[in-house]
């Protein structure tokens, strides 16, 4: 994207007073209620509204989204329960009350960083929902608004304050399953057509969609459904990897304590079967090159065979999401096996309930220390999620002699490809209509988070987006 000045976008923002001014931020004592706003609950910011609302000493006192229909319908709760909320259009208009502590943002994937940013620049602390960015740079901006403002910043991914994962991966980091070779993460979950439009669908009557689009280019709508179908659609969603394949993403590189981008990535997949208005593949299969640990990626939205209404099952006929193998065994499932399978631990697995006790905490105390989920650690693993469809997005079609010519170098790699072969060959896919996408292997140098060597300028175009004023994630926060 073009160098945007700080002074550019002050001028270009209806709240760059509030990012020119020393951040507000009341003195937080034990007994003083955090008060939040939610930003964005058409689907899981609802469930945002009642977790906070039920934590002590935290008040949920403004609701902000672009749709006055989800508004009202949130107001009305509150209304019932005889309590007094705010409500606002405009994020920007609700960044400037000052009666705000913390901001939940749980919008589109494209809204993420820019909401973060903002928060922080009007001195607010932030929970925001997975994934953290659209792209890549926009994360690392939001990392540094973060520490620029002193904010606290929690990402959404709740299973880093799961008390039983702790306590396995500091069991398997202490070596009592020998050596970690690789991490498998996987979802699979049924997903069928969202359907396909002749041209341009009328907007809802109670949604301004030039706040909705945002950050993205202005477009017509083309699907059927404004809301959820985006997470389909790349310019403001990143497929099923970043939509729930980030959770998984994000326990492989915790457990294997990676703190950078992987050196190399690969992606292989495709939209298989549907003719409809989804952009993002239905069918993927990733690869981030590790060592001594690579991390492996499947997802599928087809059923296990055509006419089945069931989903395959994942690691060794369990429907554990994500797998650590060892030398001496692997983690699945909540529990610690020997080579044979025998169970030799458990690990009391809840999926991290306390996770936006935990945020409070930490804004409480105003160390980021605190945080189980710091908005680095969201930074990290939605930035592989990113890699990962930048290989499948500069994809070609692909024979299997093609796919199998570029898996040679991982035999578990290449064994991954013979299930996706497996699969869709079960769901009778024609190939030549919806042909396999082979992406290339990229190169990445992890501390300037930059694409290198072949196919680096391809890859690197999608390392940012061309923001559409005034909503731009700016260069220096």
């Amino acid at each position: 994207m073009n160098g945007i000045t700080r002074r550019t976008f002050i001028k270009g923002s209806l709240i760059g007073t509030a990012a020119t001014l020393t951040p507000y931020s009341r003195v937080l004592g034990a007994n003083n209620d955090i008060r939040v706003a939610v930003v964005g609950f058409n689907s899981q910011g609802s469930n945002h509204i009642k977790y906070f609302s039920n934590l002590p000493g935290v008040r949920v006192v403004a609701l902000c989204d672009v749709d006055t229909k989800l508004i009202d319908r949130e107001v009305k709760k509150f209304k019932q329960r005889n309590e007094k909320v705010d409500s606002y259009i405009d994020v920007r208009k609700l960044l400037e009350d000052k009666n705000i502590d913390a901001v939940i943002t749980a919008t589109p994937n494209h809204w993420h960083s820019l909401v973060t940013v903002w928060a922080c620049q009007a001195g607010k602390d932030v929970y925001v929902e997975k994934p953290v960015s659209h792209n890549i740079w926009e994360g690392r901006k939001m990392v540094e608004a973060a520490r620029k403002y002193n904010r606290i910043v929690q990402t959404g991914t709740q299973n880093r304050s799961d008390e039983g994962l702790i306590e396995a991966f500091n069991y398997i980091k202490a070596g009592h399953l020998g050596r970690i070779l690789r991490a498998r993460c996987y979802y699979f979950s049924p997903r069928g057509s969202i359907g396909k439009v002749n041209g341009p669908q009328p907007i809802p009557e109670t949604v301004d969609y030039n706040l909705w689009t945002g950050p993205a280019t202005m477009k017509p709508l083309m699907r059927k459904n404004l809301h959820y179908d985006w997470h389909w659609q790349w310019l403001y969603g990143n497929g099923d990897l970043g939509n729930n394949g980030i959770h998984f993403m994000d326990l492989c590189r915790w457990a294997l304590g990676y703190n950078a981008l992987a050196p190399r990535v690969m992606s292989f997949g495709g939209k298989f079967l549907w003719d409809d208005d989804r952009e993002t593949p239905n069918t993927q299969v990733a690869l981030w090159d590790y060592k001594p640990a690579p991390i492996i990626f499947e997802m599928r939205n087809l059923p296990r065979k055509k006419g089945d209404s069931a989903m395959d099952s994942t690691y060794r006929n369990s429907r554990a999401y994500m797998a650590i193998e060892c030398e001496d065994g692997y983690f699945s499932g909540g529990w610690a096996y020997d080579n044979n399978g025998k169970k030799i631990r458990q690990f009391k697995v809840t999926g991290g309930s306390g996770h936006h006790a935990n945020f409070i905490k930490a804004v409480r105390s105003r160390k980021a220390s605190d945080l189980n989920a710091d908005i680095l650690d969201g930074h990290l693993s939605t930035a592989l999620c990113h890699m990962g469809n930048i290989s499948y997005r500069l994809g070609q079609t692909a024979s299997r002699n093609d796919v199998i010519e570029s898996t040679k170098s991982n035999k578990e790699f290449q064994d991954t490809f013979e299930r996706f072969q497996e699969h869709i060959l079960l769901n009778v896919v024609d190939v030549q209509k919806t042909p396999r996408i082979l992406g290339p292997w990229l190169n990445m140098d992890s501390k300037k988070e930059r694409f290198v060597g072949e196919f680096s300028d391809q890859a690197n175009q999608y390392l940012s987006r061309n923001y559409r004023k005034p909503f731009i994630v700016p260069e220096i926060v």
